[in-house]
């Protein structure tokens, strides 16, 4: 008989509203938008208007404002990617951080349509002196560290705004983007973490100067060190990852064979291989990959392993890249708790 329960999002917070995916329960590869999770700085947006206008200007030679009929009609460009929000699986540093303490769910997969970036900025053109595009929501608030109030803003530098695949998006799985995930138009940033994807877009500036916005000059960077700010550098692309979706944390087993299964994604080329431990990293076997591994998306993988010893296990998986990137032993740790990529480890105990 089929199990016809259902997973539920993990609450971290409510407003903001911050829900992470029951990603051990997730076999698919486009999650439904009511499980992608859900990762907010401020309460959500109010539009009190039905129409919509995008406006791009700058340093360019022709500002111009584009209503969404006009961006639906531009040449369209679909992109299935892993979108990891920069704290997924905070809540393992050790020493702890503050911030929300995500486990391994801040991270969700779909597919993406919408027009490239660099199309709309070939209608404007961009003056030579351009250096970085801001790219502003309609989110809004007041930081804990300011009574100002800021809308949420991030830019890119010319080359990775002009990438053809960071696109204005406006569908999510073949359907309009759902609200919670920035209706009507939401920037898609492959290979970087989320904080980059900016939704509920208000307007584009190109800009000949370095942006120090506080989600991009305060928030987002690596901070080495827990009392100065010595050796700090911005929060980029997605390092070479792995989880564990089965089996759970503190599970008890049985005697027999099980599938061990997860993910394993990066923001540098191809996950190439992921390697499972069942003995606490004293030995390591080949995982298979379920999947050809694609740019941008995660590889599923699983293994097959027989226990014939009752006692206590500790399970482990790392990955590894095209680019020679591999899973390390430990995340590097920073104060803001940002890209935790350790390998990954569950405790089972077989009966």
């Amino acid at each position: 008989m089929q199990n016809s329960q259902k997973p539920f999002m993990i609450t971290r917070n409510l407003d903001p509203e911050n829900q992470e995916t029951p990603i051990h329960f997730i076999n698919e590869d486009l999650i439904d938008g009511k499980l992608f999770y859900r990762r907010n700085h401020f309460s959500y947006p109010n539009f009190v208007s039905p129409f919509y206008w995008l406006p791009v200007g700058g340093v360019v030679h022709y500002p111009k404002t584009f209503s969404l009929q006009e961006i639906l009609g531009l040449p369209p460009r679909t992109i299935k990617t892993v979108l990891e929000c920069a704290g997924n699986k905070r809540g393992f540093f050790k020493p702890k951080v503050f911030g929300d303490q995500w486990k391994k769910g801040a991270i969700s997969q779909g597919s993406w349509k919408g027009v490239s970036l660099r199309t709309l900025l070939e209608y404007t053109g961009i003056a030579e002196t351009a250096r970085e595009v801001i790219v502003e929501g309609y989110d809004y608030g007041e930081r804990t560290d300011s009574n100002q109030i800021h809308y949420f803003s991030r830019s890119l530098a010319i080359d990775k705004a002009l990438h053809p695949d960071t696109i204005i998006a406006y569908e999510y799985n073949g359907e309009p983007i759902p609200f919670k995930h920035g209706f009507p138009l939401r920037l898609i940033v492959p290979e970087w973490y989320a904080m980059a994807s900016v939704k509920w877009i208000k307007k584009i500036i190109v800009i000949d100067y370095e942006f120090k916005g506080p989600f991009q000059a305060v928030d987002y960077v690596y901070y080495p060190e827990k009392d100065s700010d010595e050796g700090k550098f911005p929060v980029t692309t997605m390092g070479i990852n792995s989880t564990i979706q089965q089996p759970l944390d503190r599970k008890i087993l049985n005697t027999g064979v099980h599938t061990l299964s997860g993910i394993a994604w990066t923001g540098n080329g191809l996950v190439t291989k992921v390697e499972v431990s069942v003995d606490g990293g004293i030995n390591w076997s080949p995982a298979q990959l379920v999947n050809v591994p694609e740019r941008y998306s995660w590889v599923r993988w699983s293994y097959k392993w027989e226990v014939l010893k009752t006692g206590e296990y500790t399970i482990m998986s790392r990955a590894a890249d095209s680019t020679g990137h591999e899973q390390p032993k430990g995340a590097m740790w920073n104060r803001m708790g940002y890209g935790y990529n350790a390998i990954d480890v569950v405790r089972v105990k077989v009966e």
